[in-house]
């Protein structure tokens, strides 16, 4: 049976926005990379390096976004809408509290996390103060992360790409102003970008909150911020902890191959962090077209409509592939061209088009992992994703990253043929799993869930 048209319409409707939003906040990092590269080409490794310990606790507060979004469609699916708002309700207040509790850690233990990066310390009169100041405030990070899965989750998910978008106008105002002293502003240099950055995540938090009871009209008391059903966060946790394990599990395995790179000196975590700007440009579309299938995955299982969840998934990773497929080679053809936007070295320049070039045949797999993950997660089935992710990354990613790397010498290339076997291993055991159809009995128990036992006959 193949995708019927309203379905097809449906993922366009969604992902698109989801799409421009992700670009949007992606363009946030890019710019901030843009523009401290006028500074010095140390000042940007040092910004990557905060910049990848900060989203290691992101993705902490993305679990529980994660669960919420998933359970909310179950519920939604189900014609359940008071308890997809007794979700909504308790999905921030928790996040609001772990957000609050990460922001302290990072904020007293910024010193010490840089050490464990191995960053050197030329670097660190750069990165200190924007990883203080950043993650003082992740807070606000983690209400802004669960209050856009709540709208996503309901369709709105153009509501998340225009606060994005503000978002982005906000810092691009700010750096200008604080990294270029404009209006009379002293230059402050990585400094302001930190400033820019929490002001505009500030406006972008207060966005939301408005957008919530304008769009969903779901108003928080304090009483709610305090009790906390439990029982109802369990649920969250059931589908947010293994793909937060899944996601930890990489960023863990990736910051650990970045202090390989960073053995390799400062010019190679240059050239990482100036690639990766580029190359999540193809990134974007899989986790675009993941999370718009996965929205679209956990109505159907909301409904009970397991064989259109099946097509629905097989059509979504043939689009993936080909738009992925062409965007890279497209970064690739220009990517001498793009990375001297942020870097007049000839040797970074060169060093980045090389991996651009492995980008080629990199993402493709990512497609497979991005797609089909995002949609076992919206059928409740959560386990074999974080279990082929601790075997694959820790087995073959990082040890190979090692000995390839810096044992045979080869540099970042060796780094990046290693992702790239782990991202392929991984993706085609993926597939694989979707097409056994293991995954319809962890959706009948979550559809169980939302509306109960379905009934004889």
């Amino acid at each position: 049976m193949s995708p019927n048209p309203p379905a097809q319409q449906g993922l366009l409707a969604i992902a698109w926005p989801i799409f421009v939003e992700q670009t949007l906040r992606m363009m946030i990092g890019t710019v901030d990379t843009f523009m401290v590269s006028h500074v010095s080409d140390g000042a940007v490794a040092a910004l990557g390096v905060s910049n990848q310990v900060l989203v290691f606790f992101l993705i902490a507060f993305n679990f529980i976004g994660i669960g919420t979004s998933v359970v909310i469609t179950h519920h939604l699916g189900a014609r359940d809408r008071a308890g997809a708002d007794s979700i909504a309700s308790n999905a921030i207040a928790v996040n609001t509290w772990l957000g609050a509790g990460f922001s302290a850690a990072v904020y007293f233990l910024a010193l010490p996390m840089l050490h464990l990066m191995q960053l050197p310390g030329s670097l660190m009169e750069y990165a200190l103060p924007f990883l203080t100041l950043m993650g003082g405030t992740l807070f606000m990070e983690s209400m802004n992360i669960s209050i856009a899965a709540v709208l996503r989750a309901h369709h709105h998910t153009r509501d998340a790409m225009l606060v994005t978008l503000g978002q982005n106008v906000l810092n691009v105002i700010g750096n200008s102003v604080t990294l270029f002293g404009l209006f009379g502003c002293p230059p402050m240099g990585v400094l302001g970008v930190a400033l820019s950055g929490i002001v505009s995540r500030c406006a972008a938090c207060v966005a939301l909150w408005i957008l919530l009871d304008y769009r969903i009209h779901l108003r928080l008391r304090a009483w709610d911020f305090v009790s906390i059903q439990w029982g109802k966060v369990r649920r969250i946790l059931h589908i947010g902890l293994p793909a937060a394990g899944e996601q930890m599990t990489y960023w863990t395995a990736f910051l650990l191959v970045t202090t390989f790179v960073a053995r390799m000196g400062s010019q190679s975590l240059a050239i990482q962090s100036y690639t990766l700007q580029i190359q999540r440009m193809a990134m974007l579309f899989s986790f675009s077209i993941g999370l718009g299938t996965e929205i679209l995955i956990g109505h159907l299982v909301g409904a009970g409509m397991f064989e259109e969840a099946y097509h629905r998934l097989l059509s979504s990773l043939r689009t993936g592939l080909v738009i992925v497929t062409a965007a890279m080679l497209l970064l690739a053809l220009a990517g001498h061209l793009l990375l001297s936007q942020f870097t007049h070295d000839q040797a970074i320049i060169t060093g980045g088009v090389v991996l651009l070039w492995i980008g080629v045949i990199l993402e493709p797999g990512r497609v497979f992992n991005v797609i089909v993950i995002s949609s076992l997660r919206a059928t409740g089935d959560v386990g074999f994703p974080i279990q082929m992710a601790v075997l694959s990354m820790w087995l073959v990613w990082v040890p190979l990253a090692w000995f390839l790397g810096l044992k045979l010498g080869l540099g970042l290339v060796g780094v990046w043929i290693a992702m790239l076997s782990d991202e392929w291993l991984r993706g085609l055991l993926m597939q694989r799993r979707w097409r056994s159809r293991r995954w319809i009995a962890y959706a009948e128990r979550s559809r169980a869930h939302a509306v109960g036992p379905p009934a004889a006959g």
